[in-house]
């Protein structure tokens, strides 16, 4: 059986570029997110000061139960914003704590969310939703329309009180 491993990490503010999508949890699963990703895929070389070419960075706001719409962001760090490419955005992201975890090709996606989740409530860690939901790290290299993929998941917390 496969060991889950969890960690907490604290993440500086960053800035990011990339592309924005708004939709339901349905729409997304029909493909939404995945050309979003793709586009972005796409579109890299475009950016400048890139910290890490090696990621794309999924950014998820809203994206709670009993939410039906959210707005997800599939972007890449930037040492700085500067030229940004006609259709992207900029983005800030404030320092966060998070916990994080590896999502593995070929573990159930949802599972691994109620995991995490149930990890944070066990840890007496709550989860911080009031600016980002949640952050997920792609590497670029993977196809965005797998259905499989490896990838990171990260919540924001913060301590209960």
């Amino acid at each position: 059986m496969l060991k889950i491993g969890y960690d907490t990490v604290k993440k500086q503010q960053f800035e990011a570029i990339g592309l924005k999508w708004e939709g339901t949890f349905s729409e997304a699963e029909a493909g939404g997110i995945k050309s979003m990703m793709k586009e972005m895929h796409e579109r890299m070389n475009e950016i400048d000061h890139v910290v890490q070419s090696e990621n794309l960075i999924g950014l998820s706001y809203n994206a709670q139960t009993g939410n039906d719409r959210f707005v997800p962001y599939s972007v890449v760090e930037v040492a700085k914003i500067s030229n940004i490419p006609e259709g992207v955005m900029a983005i800030s992201v404030p320092e966060t704590t998070f916990v994080r975890m590896k999502h593995l090709k070929g573990q159930d996606i949802r599972a691994s969310y109620r995991n995490i989740y149930q990890w944070i409530a066990e840890k007496g860690y709550v989860t911080s939703t009031e600016y980002l939901t949640h952050l997920e790290i792609y590497p670029v290299h993977q196809d965005s329309y797998s259905n499989d993929p490896n990838f990171t998941i990260m919540i924001p917390i913060t301590m209960e009180e």
